[in-house]
């Protein structure tokens, strides 16, 4: 007896180990799980370089754009999920948070016009009529086939906020001399006198992520000073420097009739047509030059059509990086939003040694493009963009500060303040 209840509890450990539970932890990222799904977006109405953050109640929507590419349409419907501040699921149950129904049909819904490539067009726009949020906080927008809401298509970070601490957030060039050409540096505080916040240091919790990336976030930030219920963050370490890398790279694929700027050819072989960009220079060791860029965004556009949306085509893009050598303990990966920052098997590079360069393909949807080249060292999640971008502190990028409060007699982690800034006339020397 007492061996089969060991035999018992090791299976179950071995099960949880191997399947995580009731979800996968992958459905909390920015993340696409179907290959047919391309193009998904998530902005502020009205903003489509904003990030997805709005205020409890205060009449703001989000919008979801996404394209199914396929003849055929599919019903998609959607749900919401809390996270606490590490993006887990809360341990709150869904009438805590949401008012309406919590599984509902996407229905604004359009198919392509005169393209080469067939697909969909998704639009969701919400809060809506449907449904509406209760709690501040993270969440997780999952869209799924009808019927399947174990096997969601796509999934999507945003945020809610109470906006009820104020914020002050500076960058400097960094203090610290091994960082003074390459990094940026920031300081911020963090005002709670219109929140009654117990024990502050043990409650209250701040991230800060640069041009809305996750996967180099400084997470779980503590101040290094307290008192009069402002929370002090002073550059005084190495916790709170960023890698400032470099205006981002940037092609336009609006035409497919007319060679822009940095597309060096446009061929059509039936059915699709195929862009070739000029090879790409390294930068690393070059001096710094500003251009205004997306901070790593695109913007869907197309000039030989109206709608965008159903308009622009999809065609295949053909990156090529000149390197003598193939880079060894990682991979290149053509990265930014175009990917929503993931490094995966979609912008993976590869080496071609006989023309002595790096080169990738993507199939991407008619616009403008910023993107740059990264190496993901194996065993790591964060990618190291310097070795062919280089490192600037002049660099121009957007900060947001994120700062989550965990009342200890509340089973969830609220948002009540968020702040963002950019350094372009901002940073001080």
């Amino acid at each position: 007896m007492g061996r089969t209840l060991i035999f018992i509890i090791v299976l179950n450990l071995a099960f949880q180990l191997l399947y995580g539970g009731e979800q996968d932890p992958m459905s909390y990222t920015n993340s696409v799980f179907d290959k047919r799904i391309k193009t998904v977006q998530l902005y502020k109405e009205g903003w489509n370089f904003s990030y997805p953050i709005i205020k409890l109640n205060g009449g703001e929507k989000l919008l979801l754009h996404f394209d199914l590419l396929d003849d055929q349409a599919e019903t998609y419907y959607y749900t919401f999920t809390h996270c606490d501040k590490d993006w887990n699921k809360s341990d709150i149950f869904t009438n805590e948070y949401i008012e309406g129904f919590p599984d509902n049909p996407i229905e604004d819904m359009k198919p392509s016009f005169n393209t080469t490539v067939k697909y969909f067009h998704y639009t969701l726009a919400f809060p809506n009529d449907r449904i509406s949020f209760l709690l501040s906080g993270n969440y997780i927008l999952s869209v799924y086939p009808y019927g399947e809401p174990e096997t969601p298509v796509l999934t999507q970070r945003f945020i809610i906020t109470e906006d009820k601490a104020k914020i002050d957030f500076r960058a400097y060039r960094p203090l610290i001399t091994a960082f003074n050409n390459t990094g940026q540096q920031f300081d911020f505080t963090v005002d709670l006198s219109g929140i009654p916040v117990t024990d502050p240091l043990r409650n209250v919790f701040c991230f800060v992520l640069q041009n809305g990336r996750w996967n180099n976030a400084k997470k779980n930030l503590k101040p290094d000073f307290t008192g009069n219920n402002v929370l002090k963050f002073n550059a005084m370490s190495e916790k709170n420097i960023f890698s400032a890398g470099n205006e981002f790279r940037y092609f336009d694929i609006k035409s497919i009739r007319y060679q822009t700027e940095f597309v060096r050819r446009i061929d059509y072989v039936s059915p699709n047509y195929n862009i070739f960009l000029a090879p790409s220079e390294s930068r690393e060791f070059k001096p710094y030059f500003f251009w205004q860029d997306f901070n790593g965004k695109y913007y869907i556009a197309s000039d030989e059509g109206r709608d965008p949306e159903t308009d622009a085509d999809y065609v295949y893009v053909y990156f090529t990086l000149p390197s003598k050598y193939m880079i060894t303990g990682g991979n290149m990966y053509v990265s930014g939003g175009l990917n929503n920052w993931n490094l995966d098997d979609n912008n993976i590079m590869t080496f071609n040694p006989q023309q002595g360069q790096y080169e990738c393909t993507m199939l991407l949807k008619q616009g403008w493009y910023n993107y740059e080249y990264v190496f993901l060292r194996k065993g790591d999640t964060e990618g190291i963009a310097s070795i062919f971008e280089g490192n600037h502190f002049e660099t121009e990028n957007d900060y947001v500060v994120l700062v989550y409060y965990r009342n200890p007699r509340e089973r969830f982690d609220r948002m009540i303040g968020t702040a963002a800034a950019n350094t372009n006339n901002r940073l001080t020397y």
